[in-house]
């Protein structure tokens, strides 16, 4: 498994290096989503931005707009709106309808490479979707991925069979697919000492 406290620094972040905060909404709270796990998400968010603003790192905020009628994500409902722990204003605000930040508008590729930068920083919600997806995407148009572990969460899900896989084991799924093949899986602790 990655690193879980992240207490070794590493000097071999490409700075700048963008936070992508991924669909942090308050439909999330949702009911229907299921249980979820951690729950340090929210303070270990909070720390990713507070670190990155006090680094002068820029801050990429991505909302979904869900097109699905009756979603608690849907545009224009108390649902998509972000979430109390994402306070101030992102360098970008991205808004997507898939799983992908880089299938939103305006379009997160063409604005970091405007601004030179290489390396990117995943949190947000969920893991196993969004952020998953964004990772791969990243890894594959050459970015120095990081996904946080400890400051995402899923849910809940369940197999064609019917089996209900816990979130927790979602997660560690995740991160054993992503680690060394798409990118460093680590914890925030270690995420944060990476920009000293």
């Amino acid at each position: 498994m990655p690193e879980s406290s992240g207490s070794t620094p590493n000097s071999g972040v490409a700075t700048p290096c963008a936070l992508i905060v991924i669909d942090v909404q308050q439909g999330f709270h949702d009911a229907r989503w299921g249980p979820a796990n951690n729950p340090q998400f929210e303070a270990n968010v909070e720390r990713l931005l507070a670190g990155w603003r006090e680094h002068g790192q820029p801050v990429v905020f991505v909302r979904h707009d869900s097109a699905k009628e009756g979603s608690p994500l849907a545009a224009g409902t108390p649902g998509n709106q972000f979430q109390a722990q994402l306070q101030g204003e992102p360098d970008l605000l991205i808004t997507k309808q898939v799983h992908s930040a880089f299938y939103g508008r305006p379009d997160l590729d063409d604005w970091l490479q405007a601004r030179s930068i290489t390396s990117l920083a995943i949190c947000g919600i969920a893991t196993d979707h969004c952020c998953e997806t964004t990772a791969r995407m990243a890894s594959d148009l050459g970015y120095q991925t990081y996904l946080v572990l400890d400051a995402t969460r899923t849910f809940d899900r369940v197999t064609p069979e019917g089996e209900v896989i816990p979130a927790d084991q979602i997660a560690r799924a995740t991160a054993a697919s992503l680690h060394d093949e798409f990118g460093t899986v680590l914890g925030t602790t270690g995420m944060l000492a990476r920009l000293e």
